[in-house]
């Protein structure tokens, strides 16, 4: 891949076992309310980019109140989908789209972020596409989940000499939540690595 003019800057964001596990035939192998009010935090309002098996393990969109229309899979966010095929998606999905490679989703994430004026791109998963873009983020914000479940999609390697911590917060597990977690925040070093 090219190096990346971008008008905005890409951030990371996903939920990491201690083991690289982010996920297990298309699901998450935890339940985490404190993680899912994180990234929601995190996200609305940006444009998301993510592969195909992630958008399809959305919850579908529910209802709006008193009638309204459905907001979407993810309210507030924008998707771009990566799939070389068609996508069956629906109005109650909302803004979708639909691209074939990473830089093609990265551009039209550039142009929706423009169009709303959010400051920055999410990088929404899964593994495949984190590793396509871990070299061009700017920014991690990872919950480390203090679990090692078995699974079959992995958080690539973070290069110790290309990003490095720069706030941590660890906390008990909650009420909604099966296990401990810190959330964990990078920054790339080196601005020229991009």
């Amino acid at each position: 891949m090219a190096e990346r003019a971008s008008r905005h800057p890409l951030v990371i964001v996903a939920a990491v076992a201690s083991n690289g596990v982010i996920g297990v035939r298309n699901t998450l192998p935890w339940r985490l309310g404190s993680d899912l009010k994180r990234f929601r935090a995190l996200t609305t309002g940006k444009p998301l980019v993510m592969g195909r098996r992630t958008f399809e393990s959305l919850p579908p969109a529910r209802p709006g109140k008193d009638g309204a229309p459905a907001l979407g899979r993810l309210p507030g966010r924008p998707l771009v989908v990566l799939s070389r095929s068609a996508l069956p998606v629906t109005p109650e999905d909302g803004e979708v789209a639909r691209a074939c490679d990473l830089d093609e989703a990265l551009a039209l994430a550039d142009a929706m972020a423009m169009r709303d004026g959010a400051d920055e791109i999410v990088i929404a998963g899964g593994g495949d596409v984190f590793a396509q873009a871990l070299p061009l983020a700017e920014r991690l914000h990872l919950t480390w989940v203090d679990a090692a479940p078995d699974g079959d999609a992995f958080f690539p390697a973070i290069p110790a000499d290309v990003f490095r911590e720069v706030r941590r917060e660890a906390h008990a597990p909650g009420e909604r939540d099966d296990h401990a977690f810190a959330f964990v925040d990078y920054e790339r070093r080196r601005a020229d690595a991009i």
